[in-house]
């Protein structure tokens, strides 16, 4: 049984139900099957996590398991394959999704094996009559969140991109929104682009094997040519999402240090930011890289957009949620720092415990954390220790205050005092208060309750 007749007629199936192409893990599943190998083995041939291509897996053979009207396992995938005569089948299936479900120049995950010869044929004819197909792979892409009112952050990021900003990082807590914004812009630019990838940190245990894919999207070959990333950024103007930056971050050390296996990180980046190109790179992140600053002085085209709270905004929240005592909502929303997710988490408890009276959890003489407290606490084991003494030591204080002495009960010097201050600033966990008498920093109300209950 040849593995590309299996892997055409596998990707006809999946186009004629999702619009979609196979992508690069998708078809390592199905090589790694037919080729007699284990999850453990194809999740460490393609450079992904065990559970991340097990997950995959099986939403693979379910959506295949619909397509053929029989329950499609990897134990019974080629013996299934040899049934359906795929020789025969591909060719005439492949046919009828050329001409039926190709819309217009846009391709979701790449212009098809199929039509590769035809492709070609039409380029050696006349060069200069044939356009770039439009390649979009959201694949990896959370599913869609209602994104509030961001227009002026919206506008902001669409005119860096109109800008030719070669990097963009988005950074905040967790809850804050990220995500939601970001796909509310790829839906805003995406005809700007003639690619566009998601993708997340997450997936790949290291730099190189999240190059690799990047790679492997833009050549369409599971052995690509011998190519930069840089190379394909430059021949087609692309929308690069890399969410999750912090999974390339060391937990336990100052903020945006990277991990072994992702220390080239920044060397990349600078490439990306130095070197002439017309693709944007837009990163997510809950922390900020620890070189990102020397980009930003040395580049104008790194930029960084920190989320904020929503502010009044955050009614609307509320109000979709069924919460009365709206007179007490923009204390409720100042409590909680506009965050979206952390409001939504909230409500759900005042709808719970006190059949949505705000007023009731109001009245709780600290901060209400409940469901909010996992959240927290990861957010919290990511930090170095000088970072817990300097937040204890903030959430101690009852105003905004300043830094220039370290105070006398920290123990470590003034310069580690101050690199704690500004690893703390990159993880978006202080505030800076600003005004016309004081200059100093503090805590968000849920960050110091959660830190207060902390052992020293």
């Amino acid at each position: 049984m040849d593995i590309q007749e299996v892997l055409q007629f596998t990707d006809d199936l999946v186009f004629a139900k999702t619009g979609r192409h196979l992508y690069s893990l998708q078809r390592a599943i199905l090589e790694g099957t037919l080729n007699g190998q284990k999850y453990s083995e194809i999740a460490e041939a393609s450079h992904r996590r065990y559970h991340h291509v097990r997950k995959e897996a099986r939403e693979l053979w379910k959506l295949l398991s619909e397509e053929l009207g029989e329950e499609i396992k990897k134990s019974n995938f080629r013996a299934a394959m040899e049934r359906h005569q795929i020789s025969n089948i591909s060719s005439n299936y492949g046919n009828f999704i050329q001409s039926h479900f190709v819309r217009g120049n846009l391709n979701f995950c790449g212009e098809g094996l199929h039509s590769a010869e035809a492709a070609k044929n039409r380029t050696a004819a006349n060069p200069d009559s044939v356009r770039p197909k439009k390649r979009y792979d959201l694949t990896d892409a959370p599913k869609y969140d209602r994104l509030y009112d961001r227009t002026a952050e919206l506008t902001t990021l669409k005119q860096w991109i109109e800008d030719n900003t070669p990097i963009v990082i988005i950074t905040g807590l967790p809850g804050i929104g990220k995500t939601a914004l970001a796909l509310e812009l790829v839906e805003q630019t995406k005809e700007k682009f003639d690619r566009i990838l998601w993708r997340s940190h997450g997936q790949f245990l290291s730099l190189s094997s999240l190059q690799t894919n990047l790679i492997q999207f833009f050549s369409q070959s599971q052995n690509p040519r011998e190519a930069s990333l840089l190379d394909y950024m430059r021949s087609h103007r692309s929308l690069i999402i890399l969410d999750d930056m912090e999974e390339a971050f060391i937990p336990g050390e100052l903020a945006g240090t990277y991990r072994s296996d992702y220390e080239n990180y920044g060397k990349f980046l600078k490439q990306l930011a130095t070197f002439p190109h017309q693709s944007c790179l837009v990163l997510l992140s809950q922390e900020k890289p620890i070189d990102f600053a020397a980009l930003e002085a040395d580049n104008c085209h790194c930029r960084n957009l920190q989320l904020k709270g929503l502010g009044e905004s955050a009614a609307e929240i509320l109000l979709s949620r069924g919460l009365i005592d709206r007179d007490r909502w923009s204390e409720l929303i100042e409590l909680y720092s506009g965050n979206p997710s952390w409001l939504k988490i909230v409500a759900a408890t005042i709808l719970e415990l006190f059949n949505g009276n705000a007023d009731r959890l109001l009245s709780c003489p600290t901060v209400f954390l409940g469901d909010l407290e996992p959240i927290m606490r990861s957010h919290y084991q990511r930090l170095s220790d000088s970072e817990k003494l300097t937040l204890s030591w903030l959430a101690t204080q009852e105003e905004a205050v300043e830094i220039t002495n370290k105070p006398g009960d920290i123990p470590f010097s003034q310069q580690d005092f101050w690199k704690a201050l500004k690893s703390l600033q990159r993880r978006c966990a202080i505030e800076k208060a600003t005004d016309n008498r004081t200059f100093g920093f503090s805590l968000q109300p849920v960050i110091k309750e959660y830190v207060k209950n902390q052992s020293p």
